[in-house]
């Protein structure tokens, strides 16, 4: 693997990190602006990742054409690969995935793979809710998924 590049961009719920090279995305994570010193250069490998995800913040884009080089183990990849799957604007339930991945007991195991998505917006991790229509975890905080949610949902935001 070519050596990894980072990015950063500016969004409405803060600072969101991009880590990939030409080959794909490896990560994608919001992170603490640290006194400024956040390069806003993108390197040429992640400039079309950069350009799907601001446009999925201006509200252009809902799904993804981003090449991704996230590694997990085979239970988390087959996990991350169903979150996708769900739609701009819909939900589903831990439980739901599980019985998508043909195993509907392993609803923790489920929620964990999830917990350790590396690309936080483009394997939609957020879309995921409790059985019982509730917020669950995220990593990027409660508000963060709240506010994902409501914007594709068509929702009004406040921040």
């Amino acid at each position: 693997m070519n050596d990894l590049e980072t990015a950063h961009i500016d969004t409405p719920l803060g600072m969101l990190r991009i880590v990939g090279n030409d080959q794909g995305v490896a990560y994608i994570d919001f992170v603490k602006e640290e006194n400024g010193e956040i390069s806003k250069i993108v390197p040429i490998a992640l400039k079309d990742a950069v350009n799907e995800l601001v446009e999925y913040f201006n509200g252009n884009r809902k799904e993804f054409s981003i090449q991704s080089i996230a590694k997990g183990t085979p239970f988390q990849e087959s996990v991350w690969r169903e979150l996708v799957k769900v739609k701009y604007g819909e939900t589903a339930s831990y439980a739901d995935i599980a019985n998508r991945i043909g195993n509907p007991k392993a609803v923790r195991a489920v929620a964990n793979a999830n917990a350790r998505n590396p690309l936080s917006i483009i394997v939609p991790c957020h879309r995921i809710i409790g059985s019982n229509g509730k917020l669950t975890g995220y990593a990027g905080g409660l508000w963060r998924k709240e506010w994902l949610l409501k914007r594709e949902q068509g929702m009004r935001l406040e921040i």
